[in-house]
């Protein structure tokens, strides 16, 4: 038999958020788009799923808050999406001398976040500090929020616009010697820390400064860095991108893998398992370690996830030992076992080969911001979601169902140990009697979303600007989407300013491809 031959202005291999994102940016520019998907759905890693059968709640299974999103790109794709203020930013229990408390960072931040400071470091200076440090965080992000939508800046551009100190403490220096230089409390100085190690593994004084440039996408976000959660659960905004594309013409087409890339300097085949398509152009919604293998290039070396996830159903939210009631204290990010000190140390025990002994983690509470995710569930039900920090997936390799079974239990033993409820306590249960909980290391993320080594980023994060004696003479150069071959594009988590549910990698794949013909 032989397989059909179809021909499209742009193919787009991976129907996530940013395949999407390009797809409807091209559609609406009068082009032929055809999105080709290997799973039954769009969405990639930014969907909601009924993880728990028999029972209607919907979590954000795998990526579960929204910062990086520009509004212009909801302006631009008229996307109807709803992101919600959480009201707490952040919780972190502690427990010193006997006396368990808990430090409040309210959003807005209000007289309970100063006491709260006040109780844990016993005097006013260390609030001080966090209110000076993040506004100065704040200055850097207003200048470099606005270029995310823009052909990349030259770092010479972006430099002379921010205080030298700051540049040099946020980006030319490791951000641990930064925290500890600004700060004296160790739990203070973790919850700054965690925001340059999600989803990235390294220490805080690492020369290469990948956690730095963790720590700023965190923090960027339309200029003010926060981190909302969308109403409808994360399959909400790829609903909404899916729409704006194919009302705009671009044919999703899922259950579709693509097999293979030839490309040539003036367009490309794409083989599938339903056939060939034929493009002038193909976006690659994947990570450039699997686009390697498509188009047959040398792969780069294969990247190395560090998270473990963990979903579950609660029938109601656990007291916690601080006396803090659980509504304030879940509704925002609560950290465990993120101080300084026990961040580094699980760092060091991780890439030592051994799992953490206290695993870094931080724990959200979606129901508490957006209740219409529960369904027709008895009163007092709510969603926890657990990101583990320091699990690379090298240490799964061996015995991968051991190792996450091991790994789920010292996650669970790091939200008990600040609980007068255990969580096995309070955890719902599905129709059969199975407790609602989920946990998925690394190797699952890759099995289930194709992302090499359960990178979450597709690997290393970039500086979202370009060094000043980089090459940009194409446009593909200059929105950070090139690759070896011309009519192949990056418009994933991979290309210069991807990483997190933002659109950017399709955004910017969009504008290049548009500036090139």
């Amino acid at each position: 038999m032989i397989p059909r031959r179809e021909r499209f202005d742009v193919a787009i291999a991976g129907g996530g958020h940013n395949g999407l994102t390009a797809a409807a940016y091209l559609a609406r520019a009068g082009l032929s788009v055809v999105v080709l998907e290997r799973l039954g759905h769009v969405g990639g890693a930014a969907v909601s799923a009924q993880a728990f059968p028999g029972l209607p709640t919907r979590l954000s299974r795998y990526s579960y808050l929204v910062s990086l999103l520009p509004a212009l790109v909801v302006e631009e794709l008229g996307l109807d999406v709803a992101l919600a203020s959480r009201s707490t930013s952040s919780y972190t229990p502690w427990s010193r001398d006997g006396v368990d408390g808990g430090l409040l960072v309210e959003r807005p931040e209000g007289p309970a976040t100063a006491a709260s400071f006040r109780a844990l470091t016993g005097s006013e200076d260390e609030y001080a500090a966090w209110r000076a440090f993040y506004a100065e965080v704040e200055s850097l992000a207003r200048v470099v929020a606005p270029t995310l939508t823009a052909p990349l800046p030259r770092a010479a551009a972006l430099r002379s616009s921010v205080e030298p100190a700051l540049w040099r403490d946020l980006v030319e220096r490791p951000i641990g010697e930064t925290i500890e230089r600004r700060f004296r409390d160790d739990v203070v100085r973790g919850v700054v820390a965690t925001d340059a190690l999600i989803g990235t593994f390294a220490s805080l004084h690492d020369r290469s400064l990948i956690q730095n440039r963790c720590f700023l996408y965190h923090l960027i976000g339309n200029g003010t860095g926060e981190w909302r959660v969308p109403i409808g659960g994360m399959g909400a905004v790829t609903s909404a991108l899916a729409r704006a594309a194919s009302d705009a013409g671009a044919e999703l087409r899922t259950s579709t893998a693509v097999r293979a890339i030839e490309a040539e300097d003036d367009g490309a085949r794409v083989l599938t398992d339903g056939g060939v398509v034929e493009a002038r152009f193909v976006l690659a919604n994947v990570a450039p370690y699997v686009l390697a293998g498509l188009v047959g290039d040398e792969p780069p070396a294969k990247p190395v996830g560090a998270q473990l996830k963990v979903n579950v159903l609660l029938d109601r939210l656990p007291r916690l030992r601080s006396g803090a009631d659980p509504r304030v204290a879940f509704a925002g990010t609560l950290h465990l076992g993120e101080s300084a000190s026990e961040l580094e140390t699980a760092w060091r025990q991780a890439r030592d080969g051994a799992l953490p002994d206290r695993l870094p983690g931080e724990v959200y509470c979606h129901s508490l911001t957006d209740p219409s995710i529960l369904g027709d569930v008895p009163a007092g039900t709510h969603t926890l979601t657990y990101f583990g920090l320091h699990t690379p997936s090298t240490l799964f390799d061996a015995d991968p169902d051991a190792a996450g079974a091991e790994a789920l239990e010292r996650a669970i033993a790091s939200l008990d140990e600040h609980l007068v409820d255990p969580i096995a306590s309070v955890v719902a249960r599905m129709p059969d009697g199975t407790p609602c909980l989920e946990a998925k290391i690394p190797q699952d993320v890759e099995a289930d979303l194709a992302m090499p080594g359960g990178h979450i980023f597709h690997g290393d994060l970039a500086w979202p600007w370009a060094e000043d004696a980089e090459r940009l003479e194409t446009p593909a150069e200059q929105w950070g989407v090139a690759t070896a071959h011309p009519s192949v594009l990056l418009c994933g988590s991979g290309s210069r300013r991807g990483g997190a549910v933002s659109g950017l990698g399709g955004h910017s794949a969009a504008q290049a491809l548009l500036a090139s013909i």
